[in-house]
C-alpha cells in the first residue's frame, strides 16, 4: 500500500511541476508556435509600447467571426485561449488603417505590390479558398501578411481589428527558415 502512495505521490508532484511550469511561461509571455507561417518553436509576446506600424511582426488573437469559426473547422488555426477559443496568430503587419489593399492574383498596398503574396484558389486539401475583397484598411483594423506561401493571413480573411493585438512576436528558440 505504501509502494501505491508513494507513486501516487510521484505522479502528483510530477503533474503540479508541470502544470506551474507551462502556467509560469503562460504568464511571462511564452507561446509555442506549430505552424509554418513562421519557424516552429518557442516565442516570446513582448509589450508593444508604440503604435503598431507596417514590418511589425506580432501576436494577434483573431476576432470570432464564422471565417474564423472556418478557418478552425478546416484546420487552418488551432484552438487557444483567445475569445472563441481561438489560438493567437503570429503575423506581419502589412498594413494599417487608411491604406488601400488590392487583391487579385496576388495583393498590392498603395499601388506597390506585396512580396510573396501570390493567392491560392484551393487549400492543401483542395478545399477553395476565397480572397478577400479590396478595400481600405478600416480604423481599428491590421491588413496581416505572412511570406510562407500556404499562410492563412489577411488575403483571405481580410483586415483584423487592432484591438486583438497581444504584442510583438520575438522569436526565442526555434528551427527552421
Amino acid at each position: 500500500m505504501s509502494r501505491r502512495r508513494n507513486a501516487i505521490g510521484l505522479i502528483a508532484s510530477t503533474a503540479v511541476i508541470i502544470v506551474g511550469a507551462a502556467a509560469t511561461a503562460w504568464w511571462n509571455g511564452l507561446r509555442i508556435n506549430m505552424t509554418p507561417s513562421y519557424p516552429r518553436g518557442l516565442w516570446r509576446i513582448e509589450v508593444l509600447d508604440r503604435p503598431v506600424t507596417v514590418g511589425d511582426l506580432v501576436f494577434i488573437c483573431p476576432p470570432r467571426t464564422a471565417i474564423f469559426e472556418q478557418a478552425l473547422a478546416r484546420g487552418y488555426i488551432r484552438r487557444g485561449l483567445c475569445s472563441g477559443w481561438l489560438s493567437p496568430l503570429i503575423k506581419t503587419v502589412a498594413a494599417t488603417p487608411g491604406q488601400r489593399v488590392d487583391i487579385g492574383i496576388s495583393v498590392a498596398i498603395d499601388g506597390r505590390p506585396l512580396d510573396h503574396s501570390d493567392l491560392r484558389r484551393i487549400d492543401a486539401a483542395g478545399g477553395p479558398l476565397a480572397a478577400s475583397p479590396s478595400g481600405v484598411v478600416p480604423a481599428g483594423h491590421l491588413f496581416l501578411h505572412s511570406k510562407f506561401g500556404g499562410s492563412y493571413d489577411s488575403r483571405y480573411f481580410g483586415p483584423i481589428p487592432a484591438a486583438g493585438l497581444l504584442g510583438l512576436a520575438r522569436p526565442i528558440l526555434t528551427m527552421g527558415r
